[in-house]
């Protein structure tokens, strides 16, 4: 388009730098930053308003539900610039995202903007940033989607109706500041059903029997399957309350004693081969990334949080690197197809290209926020090596994730064959069978660009993997080198990580691809779920909260329910609900036959037993209560024969905030409670200062205190904003609440300890923190092996430590877990050590990771040099090739 002036708006600066860059002169691109306006608080409403139809939520609940819009505070200069660059171009276009937010953030600027009638304004859309796509929408603009806008204003109101409803009550009876929302909550209810999972499970313990068998060729593994005629129970075969399943009843539960005689008996018997099968093995590639399968992956593979991947998206996104990244839809378009294909027979050769191209089907019906997966930019891919100049850290990480998944997408099938062999084992009156599985890949196929990453197995059996299995034939004796007896409990229900939280969620059809991440953050940040390395734990708030929401609440934490809503929206965004109808039966109800709605439930709520609802019972008469200042567990006062005394004070203890839910069994509670009685034990008086020193137990873990005196009668009280705080620290690892002496008190008491000054009178200190003890000297500091050092190192010893290299975290060098003797090819020792991702087999120049189904214990010295030879067959890892130039412009375009 030429002629006049044009002006462009977008959500972010850096999209609208980017988008700039493919315009001429004569259109200008500006940002809105995110929505303009939104629904205020009740307290932000004008005073005039406060009072009438919109007091309550902002929301009009009796006049169709019309929300009162305020522009945000911050965003007033924003809307005036806006305003200011309006007034001297010839038509607007609105060029926000192409999914429902962006939609609305369009509706929301022409509300708020105005433009004359005169003025043109076209609603512009891409899916990503590239010249031709931008010079593409600027041909087929339309007007801006009605639908679309009344879906996301009634999610907004839907929100704003079921947090404002519920919150009161959950400040009344369980704790203030909380909040209920429509999507937070069930995701809450999930993590806290997993955890009553695992505090209802019961471990079983089973064995089996490893046995080593050897042909002329080479030795394999196998485990036992039956024992004289008799199926070998393992660990899929066992319920979550220890016993076996219904339909394992029939197995036999190994224990080491008769594991033990089975190998005693069995000792010295050949084993002979009873079955061979092979069967062809074919694995497709995954579909390309969608928002949620993309957070999923991140996490898996690259350590990203759900919120984390999503902002990395959208630099790459606004920077022109890959295409929108909200979306549930995993098709490609025709481009797309053609550009994968072509970059996979460049990169890998024609044979790694199937003869047709791959379609792939939604699972959602209602795949609707963008109409393409989420893939590299552009008609041709820019491969990792393009972009390795532009891009660093996690933002080239995640473009090289989407890259392989794209790509592979339309790669040929892994080929291969899956080979399984049974073996007898028979001396005197006792027989048994062995199992060993495994796949050898013959064809990589698009396993040579990718591989999708796989969530924690809960049972963590044997899949075979690649493990190959010695030529053999029906009837043929082998050699039985060893039998080894296995012990192994059986473990709960692996707690969810963000990734496989984000999977429940998309699975049972809560929430949108935009809605994911800030979900899985918006749980942690209000305290519900707490993160212990990638495990999602819930803290007992949350507890409280679902319990409450479950018995009075149900419909709202239903699982079903909510996905109704969400398939309600979806009705709305493609114009077949109206807006107001639904609100109206969503919060007043459909009458006396239908379902009761939120209004009526919430003033019919009756009486709530906060006590009743804020307890849950340990076992054994100790309950575990949610207190305003924490989680603390309760018994009837008992004397020292164990008798209940009558009209005494309950027993009290205060739960850490670093026990999991799972944790606390009946015997850590009473290890809680027996500590708690020397809670607030005065240890003596420091002689220096005259106050009482105190050992207590809190939230944090057992600590000594200073007890600093009360003001005397009539002297004037001190704010206690400048009330002088009392000294604390909390005992070290080897210390003990009950044995704490008033000297061991008093060392804990004057850290951190002046160890000196170094010769450039830098004060040195010994100092407890949140990572260990350490030295400090400015801003440099060394961590220190034990805690006791922080009382006992010399300024010599601490000058020696300075004089040392910084390792920046890198501990020192762990022994190996297990030496397995030495490789017939490099002759060098093999062991098998702990790496920052697990164990590994090496023999100093070949490493092999350890799936997470194989055992340390359970690899043999055979099985390792196997594993050693076929890594170096395959060759080193190819790394992507640096472009070169001799010069490079500086780039313009700014990272987020």
């Amino acid at each position: 388009m030429t002629g006049g002036r044009h002006l462009v708006i977008v959500e972010s600066p850096a999209k609208a730098r980017t988008i700039g860059r493919y315009l001429g002169d004569e259109y200008i691109v500006l940002a809105s930053v995110g929505h303009i306006r939104d629904i205020p608080v009740p307290r932000d409403l004008p005073a005039e308003m406060k009072k009438g139809p919109y007091g309550k939520f902002g929301v009009d609940v009796e006049n169709g539900f019309d929300p009162y819009y305020v522009v945000s505070a911050d965003k007033k200069k924003t809307v005036a610039d806006l305003k200011k660059a309006l007034k001297d171009v010839d038509d607007l276009y609105l060029a926000t995202d192409e999914d429902r937010e962006g939609e609305a953030i369009a509706w929301h600027l022409l509300e708020t903007l105005k433009p004359k009638k005169s003025l043109p304004v076209k609603r512009m859309v891409f899916h990503e940033i590239t010249r031709d796509a931008i010079q593409g929408a600027l041909s087929n603009t339309r007007e801006i989607d009605g639908s679309l806008v009344d879906a996301q204003e009634t999610r907004r109101i839907l929100d704003r109706l079921v947090g404002f409803e519920l919150s009161p009550v959950l400040w009344r009876k369980i704790k203030p500041s909380l909040s209920a929302g429509r999507v937070q909550s069930v995701a809450t209810r999930l993590v806290v059903e997993r955890e009553r999972e695992r505090m209802a499970f019961v471990a079983a313990d089973y064995w089996d029997v490893t046995g080593t068998f050897a042909t002329e060729e080479s030795a394999f593994t196998a485990k036992v399957q039956t024992v004289d005629g008799s199926r070998v129970a393992s660990g899929s075969d066992f319920a979550d309350d220890g016993t076996l399943k219904p339909r394992s009843q029939g197995a036999v539960v190994l224990t080491e004693e008769s594991s033990r005689v089975l190998v005693e008996a069995l000792t010295g018997a050949p084993a002979q081969v009873t079955s061979l099968e092979s069967k062809p093995y074919t694995r497709r590639p995954a579909a390309p990334f969608t928002t949620s399968s993309l957070q999923q992956e991140a996490s898996r593979k690259l350590r990203l949080g759900a919120r984390q991947a999503m902002r990395v998206a959208q630099s790459l996104y606004e920077n022109g690197y890959i295409t929108y990244m909200r979306t549930d839809s995993v098709t490609l378009s025709s481009e797309a197809i053609r550009a994968s294909r072509a970059q996979a027979s460049e990169l890998y050769g024609s044979q790694y290209v199937p003869d047709t191209p791959r379609v792939y089907q939604n699972r959602a019906q209602s795949a609707q926020e963008a109409h393409e997966a989420i893939r590299p930019a552009g008609d041709r891919f820019r491969t990792p090596a393009d972009v390795a100049g532009q891009l660093s850290g996690d933002e080239f990480r995640l473009y090289e994730l989407i890259w392989k998944r794209t790509v592979a997408s339309q790669m040929a099938d892994a080929k291969g064959t899956t080979s399984t062999v049974e073996l007898t084992l028979a001396k005197d009156d006792r027989t048994a069978t062995f199992r060993a599985a495994g796949t050898v890949i013959t064809f990589r196929g698009f396993l040579a660009a990718y591989e999708e990453g796989r969530d924690a197995s809960r049972y963590g059996e044997d899949e075979g993997g690649d493990k190959r299995l010695p030529q053999m034939s029906e009837g043929q004796e082998l050699e039985t080198r060893e039998l080894t007896p296995d012990g192994h409990s059986t473990t709960p229900p692996p707690r969810y990580t963000e990734a496989s939280l984000v999977r429940a969620l998309e699975e049972r059809g809560i929430g949108r691809p935009s809605t994911y991440a800030s979900t899985v953050a918006t749980v942690q940040d209000r305290g519900y779920v707490l993160r212990r390395g990638t495990a999602l734990v819930p803290s007992w708030v949350a507890f409280a909260v679902v319990r409450l929401l479950e018995e009075h609440f149900e419909t709202y934490v239903d699982y079903d329910f909510t996905a109704q809503m969400e398939e309600q929206l979806d009705r709305m965004a493609r114009g077949d609900l109206s807006r107001a109808d639904y609100l109206r039966s969503f919060y007043y109800g459909t009458g006396e036959d239908g379902p009761l709605g939120l209004k009526p439930m919430v003033d019919d709520l009756g009486d709530i037993d906060a006590r009743a609802i804020n307890s849950i019972e340990i076992g054994e008469g100790i309950t575990l209560r949610v207190g305003r200042y924490g989680a603390y567990v309760e018994r009837a006062a008992r004397g020292e024969d164990g008798e209940l005394i009558e009209g005494a004070d309950p027993q009290r203890a205060n739960v850490p905030d670093d026990l999991a839910p799972d944790e606390l069994t009946v015997e850590a509670a009473k290890e809680l409670l027996e500590r708690a009685k020397d809670d607030g034990r005065v240890l003596g008086t420091d002689p220096a200062s005259g106050h009482e020193i105190v050992a207590k137990d809190g939230r944090f873990g057992p600590y000594v205190t200073e007890v600093l005196p009360e003001p005397a009668e009539g002297e004037k009280k001190v704010p206690k904003s400048k009330q002088p705080k009392p000294r604390t620290g909390s005992l070290l690892k080897s210390q003990d609440l009950s044995s704490i002496t008033l000297e061991e008190a008093l060392a804990l008491l004057s850290l951190p300890r002046v160890v000196g000054t170094d010769e450039d009178g830098t004060e040195i200190t010994a100092q407890n923190g949140r990572y260990g003890p350490y030295l400090k000297k400015g801003t440099d500091s060394r961590s220190l092996e034990t805690e006791e050092q922080m009382f006992t190192i010399t300024l010599d010893e601490a000058k020696a430590l300075y004089a040392q290299p910084k390792t920046r975290g890198r501990a020192a060098a762990k022994p190996p877990l297990k030496e397995l003797g030495t490789d017939p090819t490099s002759e060098k020792p093999i062991v098998i050590k702990d790496g920052r991702f697990g164990p590994y087999i090496t023999d100093g120049t070949t490493n092999v990771s350890l799936r997470a189904t194989e055992k340390v214990e359970e690899i043999t010295e055979q099985v390792a040099i196997e594993k050693l030879a076929e890594k170096r067959a395959k060759g080193p890892a190819k790394k992507p090739a640096r472009r070169t130039t001799t010069t490079r412009k500086k780039s313009t375009t700014a990272k987020k």
